[in-house]
């Protein structure tokens, strides 16, 4: 009698599973009462909004070349996969039909709602000049939350395994990522009419992308770098758990940061 052997993907999702409904169902997303809260949230939100390009220009290095001269690397079909998602975070179009890449976006957004974007330049500014990431948060007087995030997502990174960059990518971004904005724009919708333009075209944007078109691209990635390896597939696993659990860190950092009751 022959057993069915489980899909990797569903297995995973499966082990996610309670550390997702957390994120999905976080008090955070109730604590935007006015215009001063979203600000604060946006503050610490925008470094996961540009760490998360990292992880998606690393997969882009280690799937594609990305060097002169050029070289026929990897399996086309992945390359087709992070090549398409690349084009849409870095150069997706805004309101307007304008090239822009999401971080751009929310940069923008910011700027419109009144938001202090000063940190967020002076990280960018310190890594410019060759600053460690570690030095650069301190330039930017990130708060602790956010330099926990950022630094648990360039450790996977640096270690150079394209499968658990690729976890953390899929898994601990784009597979959580529409059910968490979805509280969100929803909530901001009622609260604040007319009023977030930007914003909340960014969050719908990624609720469509991501759910609809990146999701699916990237857990085919994902099965492509890790095939019948048991080994990377548990890799992965763990790896998108510290993801999920290093959000819940920082989605109780903002938490914190507002000092009103949660209102249902």
């Amino acid at each position: 009698m022959s057993t069915q052997v489980q899909d990797p993907i569903l297995h995973l999702q499966e082990q996610l599973a309670p550390a997702r409904a957390q994120l999905v169902a976080h008090e955070v997303y109730h604590t935007l009462h006015t215009l001063e809260d979203l600000q604060v949230f946006m503050q610490h939100h925008v470094f996961a909004v540009w760490d998360f390009m990292s992880l998606l220009k690393a997969l882009q290095r280690d799937l594609t070349c990305t060097t002169v001269p050029w070289v026929p690397q990897g399996n086309p079909a992945t390359r087709r996969l992070i090549n398409e998602i690349v084009l849409e975070e870095e150069t997706d179009v805004d309101q307007q039909g304008q090239p822009a890449s999401h971080f751009e976006m929310y940069l923008r957004s910011m700027e419109e709602c009144g938001a202090d974007t000063a940190p967020m330049h002076r990280l960018l500014g310190a890594l410019g000049v060759g600053e460690t990431m570690e030095r650069a948060l301190e330039i930017a007087d990130a708060p602790e939350s956010v330099r926990r995030f950022v630094l648990a997502t360039f450790d996977i990174i640096n270690s150079g395994e394209t499968h658990a960059i690729a976890a953390a990518f899929t898994f601990g971004r784009e597979d959580v990522i529409p059910d968490m904005f979805r509280h969100l724009v929803h909530d901001l919708r009622e609260r604040f009419p007319s009023q977030l333009d930007t914003f909340t075209y960014y969050l719908d944007r990624h609720i469509q992308l991501d759910e609809e078109v990146h999701t699916p691209l990237a857990q085919q990635m994902v099965r492509e770098l890790c095939g019948t390896d048991a080994k990377r597939w548990q890799e992965c696993e763990e790896v998108a758990a510290k993801c999920m659990k290093a959000r819940l860190e920082l989605w109780d950092g903002i938490r914190s940061a507002l000092s009103h009751p949660v209102s249902k």
